[in-house]
C-alpha cells in the first residue's frame, strides 16, 4: 500500500548548523513534489516550522497537532492546512500517529528522541507495522545509530526490531526505503527465540 502521510518529528529549535535547516525544508520539498501529507506537532518555530513552511511553500498538505499547553511556547502554525489542537502531549502523539503512514525523525532534542522512541516501541511490540526512519544530517545521529548497534550486541535488542529504523542522509532515499518496508515484524513479546 503506498504511503499518504508521513509524520515527521523535529525540533522546536533550529540547532547550530545551517544544514538542519536545510534538510528540513529539502524533506518538506520533497514531501510536496511526491504528494505525501505532512502530519507534524503543529509549531510555527524552529524545523517544526522550516518543514511545515516549504511542504505549503510547494504546494503540499500539512496537519499539525499540538496541546493547548505548547500553543504559546511552540506557536501554533496558523497557514496550515488544518491545525488540532488536543489536551496534551499524549494526545497530540496518539493522533499524529493515527493520521500517519510513516515516522520520520530530522534533528531535534528530547521531545523528537521521546516522540521517536515510543512510536518505535509500539512497532517493535506490534501495536503498529509503520514504517520509522532517521533523516541523518550532518552526522546528527552517527553517535546514536552507534549506541543502538551496541544494544543489539549486548542483548537488548533482536536485530529484526533494531532493522525497523531506517537510515539515510537524503529525503528522497529516504522515503524510498520506508516505501520498501514490508511492515511486517515479529512482536518482542511472541518472539520465542532469545534476543
Amino acid at each position: 500500500m503506498p504511503l499518504q502521510s508521513i509524520c515527521v518529528f523535529c525540533g522546536a529549535s533550529l540547532g547550530h548548523d545551517p544544514a538542519y535547516q536545510q534538510a528540513a525544508e529539502a524533506l518538506g520539498r520533497t514531501l510536496a513534489e511526491r504528494g505525501l501529507r505532512l502530519v507534524y506537532g503543529g509549531g510555527e518555530v524552529g524545523l517544526m516550522g522550516k518543514l511545515a513552511d516549504a511542504v505549503l511553500a510547494a504546494g503540499g498538505e500539512v496537519i499539525g497537532i499540538i496541546p493547548q499547553s505548547l500553543q504559546r511556547s511552540e506557536i501554533g502554525h496558523k497557514g496550515l492546512t488544518r491545525l488540532e489542537v488536543v489536551d496534551g502531549m499524549h494526545a497530540r502523539k496518539a493522533r499524529m500517529a493515527e493520521l500517519s503512514d510513516a515516522f520520520i525523525a530530522l534533528p531535534g532534542g528530547l521531545g523528537t528522541l521521546e516522540e521517536l522512541f515510543e512510536v518505535w516501541t509500539w512497532a517493535q511490540l506490534g501495536y503498529h507495522a509503520k514504517p520509522l526512519g532517521l533523516l541523518d544530517v550532518a552526522g546528527f545521529y552517527q553517535g546514536l545509530s552507534a549506541f543502538l548497534d551496541q544494544t543489539v550486541s549486548a542483548g537488548f535488542i533482536r536485530p529484526p526490531h533494531r532493522g525497523l529504523l531506517h537510515q539515510a542522509e537524503d529525503p528522497a532515499q529516504l522515503l524510498d526505503l520506508l516505501q520498501q518496508q514490508q511492515g511486517t515484524v515479529t512482536p518482542k513479546w511472541d518472539a520465542r527465540q532469545p534476543i
